[in-house]
Formats: C-alpha cells, structure tokens, sequence
C-alpha cells in the first residue's frame, strides 16, 4: 500500500489559484498511476484528473478542463493539483488517489485524507 498525504487546500475567492500537493511513501510511486478526487457536503466524491505512471497521459473531468493541471516529480514521490480560475462549485474535499493504473477502478487504490479547498463568492 502506497501511504499518501495532501496538503495546500485553504480558502480562496473566485477567479484565484491554489496548487494541491500529494507526497507519497515508499517504493511504488513510480509504478503507480495518480488521481484526484474531490467530495462536495452532501455529494458523491467525483473524479477530477488523473496521470500515469510517467506522466505522459493525463485525463480530466469536463467540469475542471482547461483550468486545472495535474501533474508529478517522481524524484520527490509528489503529485500536484494546480487549480486556477477557481469557482465556488469547486469547493470540496479533494483526495488523491494512487492506483495500479489509469483504468483501474479508484475505490482498489490507496486514499489520503484529504484537503478541504474553499471558494468564496
């Protein structure tokens, strides 16, 4: 199992920036395919991006296209969530997700505890 750890959430006003921050133990990391998810009071937790092992493919919901990037340094075992253009409805608690590959299911891969993001009206 891959240990994994958030950090960078806070609050924000609309239109501003965050980067989300992912730092992962042991070994594995390289051999493992990264994601983001995020829960909203009340909502299901929803897929948000996504990047393979080497990080030459990269996924995203339709809801974030454009605005956020995802993105890994597999010397520092850490992925990234660089969220810009941020919108109210983007406020949740955003989790990270490592698992086998892109196309596995989530809920068989390992879970931080998450970052609570804020975004202010």
């Amino acid at each position: 199992q891959v240990q994994l750890v958030e950090s960078g959430g806070g609050l924000v006003q609309a239109g501003g920036s965050l980067r989300l921050s992912c730092a992962a133990s042991g070994r594995t990391f390289r051999s493992r395919a990264m994601g983001w998810f995020r829960q909203a009071p009340g909502k299901e937790r929803e897929f948000v991006a996504a990047i393979s092992e080497s990080g030459g493919s990269t996924s995203y919901a339709d809801s974030v296209k454009g605005r956020f990037t995802i993105s890994r340094d597999n010397a520092k075992n850490t992925v990234y969530l660089q969220m810009n253009s941020l919108k109210p409805e983007d406020t949740a608690v955003y989790y990270c997700n490592a698992r086998l590959r892109m196309s596995d299911n989530p809920a068989m891969g390992s879970w931080g505890q998450g970052t609570q993001v804020t975004v202010s009206s």
